[in-house]
């Protein structure tokens, strides 16, 4: 599958305004509207932080093309230490569920390792 964007980033909180300026860029360049696109970078920072308050230390963030829009794929890679779910955890899945299609995890062990959702149309 071709991507538009694919980032492999450490997973430490001054590091989401880079994943979020690059999520925007990539939510325009493919001509996604303002909302979808702002809606987007909501979802990959909880995504991202949601994988941070599990355990994992890095994360692979990839946008590919999708039919009717754009999938965002968070792939959390080295956890160090698993962490139970938290009111926050709860929150941030919410949001991802309210905002985004299609929202698919993968669950090794029962741990999220991998969240997917698609977003928006394309021009």
């Amino acid at each position: 599958m071709k991507e538009y964007l694919c980032l492999q980033v450490p997973l430490r909180r001054e590091m989401m305004t880079a994943v979020r300026l690059a999520a925007g860029g990539v939510c325009s360049a493919v001509g996604m509207s303002y909302d979808d696109g702002e809606d987007c970078k909501v979802c990959v920072t909880e995504s991202l932080l949601l994988l941070l308050r599990r355990g994992f230390s890095s994360a692979r963030v990839s946008f590919a093309p999708a039919e009717g829009g754009m999938r965002v794929c968070v792939t959390g890679e080295a956890c160090e230490e698993r962490k139970p779910f938290s009111d926050e955890d709860e929150i941030a899945l919410a949001l991802l569920h309210a905002l985004a299609r299609e929202v698919t995890m993968d669950k090794a062990e029962g741990e999220v390792g991998e969240i997917a959702f698609l977003f928006g149309q394309t021009a």
